[in-house]
């Protein structure tokens, strides 16, 4: 009987751990921000990073470039998107932002979002035409016209 006690314990143990184990391991995952576009895990500093609301599902992504690849791949339209204001430190709506062109960026878009309104930006309809044209830093001619202006 003692025999199978022992046994009955350490099955008891093993199923638990491997439970709690598996626990922890989706929590770190679920913590854990991946951008959809590019599969980077989203910056801490926030920066030039964006988010998108569809069908109460938030994705986040390392750069406003990446945000509107991935939109225009997957058509989708009319949902709430956030970028991160770089004047005032926080989430705004990206359609009322300010944006410049030729900023350091994670994936090297180059747009960065403001909510006061500055000299020199454009808005976020200018932003998408550019990012689908092709009309930003990782453009070569681009780089070299707005670099060179600057």
């Amino acid at each position: 009987m003692k025999k199978y006690n022992f046994l009955f314990s350490f099955l008891l143990l093993f199923f638990t751990a491997c439970n709690s184990t598996q626990s922890s391991s989706n929590k770190v995952q679920n913590e854990l921000k991946i951008c959809p576009k590019c599969n980077m895990e989203i910056d801490k500093s926030k920066e030039y990073s964006s988010t998108l609301v569809k069908n109460k599902k938030t994705y986040y992504f390392d750069d406003i470039g990446c945000m509107i690849l991935w939109t225009n791949e997957n058509k989708i339209k009319k949902v709430k998107m956030d970028v991160y204001s770089k004047d005032t430190q926080k989430y705004i709506d990206a359609k009322s932002a300010h944006y410049t062109i030729g900023e350091k960026t994670p994936m090297s878009y180059g747009f960065c979002a403001y909510e006061h309104k500055q000299k020199s930006q454009i808005n976020f309809k200018e932003v998408s035409v550019k990012m689908l044209r092709g009309e930003n830093m990782t453009n070569p001619k681009i780089r070299k016209q707005i670099l060179g202006s600057k």
